[in-house]
């Protein structure tokens, strides 16, 4: 039943989310580049990387921070005045952009990729969501996380353990990061960032 549910949410959410434009996304997206630059390659480490990125995924939380579902705000005051289309615009481009894949440094190597690829206690393995490299699951809305900037990581993972971030599908990602320790959130952000 709860597989049924989950496609029909899915279909429902496909369906409403409108393609856009990736050439007119490229020229809404001056404000944008301040902080995740031109190329979609975040100049800090508490922005998101946004290039190649999914689309739906994108659409969605540019809605959610238009909308104060997801409660940033910073990030709610740059989405309020984007229209619909803006919105599948930035997200066309933006997915349509070359990820930037890291390095992952030696000591973060072992727990974050047994963490990734097998799980913990508790935790459920980062694969059967995003994928053995870390590419996520676009038609699911699963986001794409190889190469992503530690430091968001690691506030991204916190702040569903917190319940700070709330909008994940059923509460997913707060149950999983509720069970992770600060060493396992630190290596599992790591590993991400050469994950290809």
């Amino acid at each position: 039943m709860k597989q049924l549910v989950l496609v029909i949410f899915l279909t429902v959410i496909t369906s409403v989310i409108q393609a856009g434009d990736a050439t007119a996304g490229k020229n809404k997206s001056m404000l944008c580049s301040t902080c995740h630059g031109s190329e979609g390659i975040s100049m800090a480490g508490n922005w998101p990387n946004l290039a190649g990125q999914h689309e739906k995924y994108l659409a969605k939380q540019l809605t959610e921070y238009k909308s104060g579902k997801r409660n940033n705000a910073q990030m709610s005051g740059m989405a309020m005045p984007l229209s619909e289309e803006d919105i599948a615009d930035l997200s066309a481009y933006y997915a349509s952009l070359e990820a930037d894949l890291g390095e992952v440094k030696e000591n973060f190597l072992v727990l974050g990729k047994e963490i990734y690829d097998r799980g913990a206690e508790g935790v459920m393995a980062c694969t059967a969501c995003h994928g053995p490299n870390g590419k996520g699951l676009a038609a699911a809305g699963f986001p794409n996380l190889s190469g992503q900037k530690v430091d968001y990581t690691i506030t991204t993972l916190k702040e569903f353990r917190a319940g700070i971030r709330n909008n994940d599908m059923n509460g997913m990602m707060r149950d999983i990061a509720k069970a992770m320790s600060d060493e396992q959130i630190e290596a599992v952000a790591n590993y991400l960032l050469g994950l290809h």
